[in-house]
């Protein structure tokens, strides 16, 4: 639903510093804090998790993950829909979710929303709950069918491994046979496309990507190295183990902070392709940004690693005896490996991403020449082999060899010119430590326990015994401070125990509340679970009450009935009228709401509407009257010199009474024959005016 720039905004946020999580599909949430630098931070923060939350493929699974990720991109080449796929993310019933609702939220939205009813914000409002529900609905039942089939196929991997041990000679024969039969089909065409269409692009391509992807791991380096001379500096000030044991705790957490490495993927968040997107069908660069902060925070948490060892290491050997200079050494060999590391890391990233820049532009270009070319090398498999041997496995491994040697010296050649600090691969890292490979057999070191573990307060390293020695923690760490308002307990590893937590009616910082009625939220709306409560949002239902005379009560019964007419709603739209549901209710309860037919509901609806009209004009006319009386009261009071104990006697009730309701002072005359004031008594026994008549004196 597209609304104008013209109309009011749709949220309004409680402060000017708003963060919001926003999804295609699911709901939407915003956050508001009080300062820019609060901002900022939670800002890092929300982006850590949701990019934490989209890696959501295993790695370990190499095998599953290959094959979910192949079964996704065929389906969706099979709709024509080529390149990359910004929506790849997150855990496969997730992204299965994504590929349903990419097709089903567009027939949703024209089916749904020409029929949804209200203000253009109530429409809005309503299509993001039945969204978020559909979504729901569809990512439930994926999830417990994906689990279905992970565990079928679970049961046939053994059978399948007995099979392809028996049939390996086969299956490789077969497999090169058809292979060669598939390349002189598609290598011609191949290489005519590689050199017209793609050869030109490839540095360019390359270019791009290596700029803005070695300042992040650069800006990696410099953090990692930055951190390593404050702890050098704090050895040599004399601090204290404790203090020390604490600090190396934050370090082996600092590829998980994601204050101190935004500046890192800050950098990669700059990458543009937009010259080559529409060329090469590229839909967003965000497939490769979060692959490459990925891969940034793996080497961050490595290169932690790396030191933590070599530095443990020295502390066994040396003792900590000269410790400033055993920290310095193991910066200088970790800095060294970071370099070759990164270097490699790299370069296999540039691979990928040209891969997938690359191969799917092909597979596009060629599928209308060769596609239809492949269902006649499906023969050449035998019918045993054929579920083990897929044509179009082979037929893009083709494609995938016609380019992988133009790929290689591209990045072969960035590599010998030493562009953007990249080894080449001939490279042998020198004055290293010649058991770093054996370095990942080693549990990681628990500097809370080496150097605070007699800590009383419950320091870093007490609050970490529970975790188990070598036991690697995972956990993003938040320092979100306000400003100039310090924090007692800053990070998470800090979170006081459930007693010192003070309880709701305890003494609590005081905290700006903010009227729910002013920021247009007076309750949280709840996504519909069914569909019935979906078709409520889409027809809804209107409720009127209207009494019923006593000499037609015998004639009312209660049913729904079709109708065909118009009601005027509250914001003068003409909204149509289908069905009319009359429910009668006892007698006793002195409320018989309800109409004997569809047409007079209509009839006494618009009628009623009328008539509210006339008496909100009427009691805005005895407002205005009894506000003159009261003044021209008042000023009378003021002049006379006579009876003034009386008259003061008299109205002493009036403004006790006034008082007591908050009435902004006004006072109603004490003559007898004037309108009562309005009161509360604790007597019940007080006039108590129309509701309407109410809410305009208090306006």
């Amino acid at each position: 639903i597209k609304a104008k720039t013209t109309n009011a905004p749709f949220i309004k946020c409680a402060t000017q510093f708003p963060l919001i999580l926003w999804h295609p599909y699911a709901r939407h949430y915003y956050f508001c804090v009080m300062t820019e630098k609060e901002q900022n931070k939670w800002h890092a923060v929300l982006q850590d998790c949701v990019r934490h939350g989209n890696n959501g493929l295993s790695e370990e699974k190499a095998v599953q993950t290959l094959a979910f990720t192949n079964s996704v991109r065929r389906y969706r080449q099979a709709k024509g829909q080529y390149g990359t796929w910004e929506m790849m993310c997150g855990a496969p019933p997730q992204i299965l979710a994504n590929l349903v609702m990419e097709t089903l939220q567009p027939e949703l939205r024209n089916a749904i929303g020409p029929r949804l009813k209200g203000k253009m914000q109530q429409r809005q409002r309503n299509w993001m709950l039945i969204s978020d529900a559909m979504y729901r609905q569809v990512l439930t039942q994926i999830s417990g069918q994906y689990a279905a089939l992970e565990e079928a196929c679970e049961a046939q991997k053994p059978s399948l491994d007995v099979r392809l041990r028996g049939d390996m000679d086969m299956l490789i024969t077969s497999k090169e046979h058809v292979i060669s039969k598939i390349k002189a089909l598609v290598m011609p065409k191949a290489e005519q496309l590689l050199r017209t269409s793609i050869q030109p692009y490839i540095s360019s391509i390359l270019e791009s990507l290596m700029e803005p992807t070695s300042r992040g791991f650069s800006e990696v380096r410099d953090v990692f190295f930055k951190e390593i001379v404050e702890i050098g500096k704090n050895s040599l000030n004399g601090r204290g183990q404790e203090k020390l044991g604490e600090q190396l705790e934050r370090l082996s957490m600092l590829a998980f902070h994601p204050v101190k490495m935004h500046s890192c993927y800050e950098k990669m968040e700059q990458l543009n392709l937009e010259g080559l997107q529409q060329r090469f069908d590229v839909s967003s660069p965000s497939v490769f940004i979060s692959r490459a902060e990925i891969l940034m925070r793996e080497q961050m948490d490595n290169a932690v690693y790396t030191f933590e060892q070599l530095l443990h290491q020295s502390l066994e050997s040396q003792g900590e005896e000269d410790l400033c200079k055993s920290i310095q050494k193991c910066q200088d060999r970790v800095l060294k490996k970071y370099d070759y590391d990164s270097s490699t890391v790299r370069k296999r990233f540039f691979r990928e991403a040209l891969l997938q820049i690359i191969i799917p532009y092909m597979l596009q270009q060629l599928a209308p020449s060769c596609a239809p070319e492949l269902p006649r090398f499906q023969e050449l498999i035998f019918e045993d082999l054929s579920r083990f041997l897929l044509v179009e496995n082979m037929y893009e491994e083709v494609v995938l060899q016609s380019v992988s040697n133009d790929i290689m010296m591209a990045v072969k050649e960035a590599a010998v010119q030493r562009r953007h600090n990249l080894y080449r691969d001939s490279i042998i890292l020198t004055n290293s430590d010649p058991n770093l490979h054996l370095l990942e057999e080693t549990p990681p070191v628990d500097w809370g326990s080496k150097f605070g573990a007699d800590d009383p307060d419950g320091s870093v390293g007490s609050r970490a015994e529970g975790k188990g020695f070598g036991g690697r923690r995972r956990q993003v760490v938040s320092m979100i401070q306000l400003e100039g308002l310090p924090i007692p307990y800053e990070s998470c590893l800090e979170v006081p125990g459930v007693d010192l937590i003070p309880e709701e009616d305890g003494e609590v910082p005081e905290v700006k509340r903010v009227n729910e009625e002013d920021l247009g939220l007076l309750e949280d709306p709840k996504s519909p679970d069914s569909v019935d409560a979906i078709r409520d949002l889409i027809n809804p239902v209107v409720e009127v009450v209207l009494p019923v005379p006593e000499e037609k009560l015998e004639d009312v019964t209660s049913g729904t009935e079709t109708t065909k007419g118009t009601i005027t709603m509250e914001d003068g739209l003409q909204e149509e009228v289908t069905h009319v549901t009359t429910v009668v209710e006892d007698s006793s309860r002195k409320s018989l709401r309800d109409k004997s037919s569809p047409q007079s509901i209509l009839q006494e609806l618009v009628g009623s509407r009328k008539q509210k009209e006339l008496q909100e004009e009427a009691a805005i006319l005895k407002a205005l009257e009894e506000m003159e009386m009261a003044v021209q009261e008042e000023d009378s009071e003021q002049m006379a010199e006579v009876s003034t104990a009386e008259s003061d006697s008299e109205l002493q009730p009036l403004a006790t009474d006034c008082s007591l309701r908050n009435d902004s002072g006004f006072q109603s005359p004490s003559n007898q024959s004037e309108p009562e004031p309005i009161t509360n008594g604790p007597t019940g026994q007080d006039k108590i005016t129309d509701p309407v008549d109410v809410e305009l004196l208090l306006v």
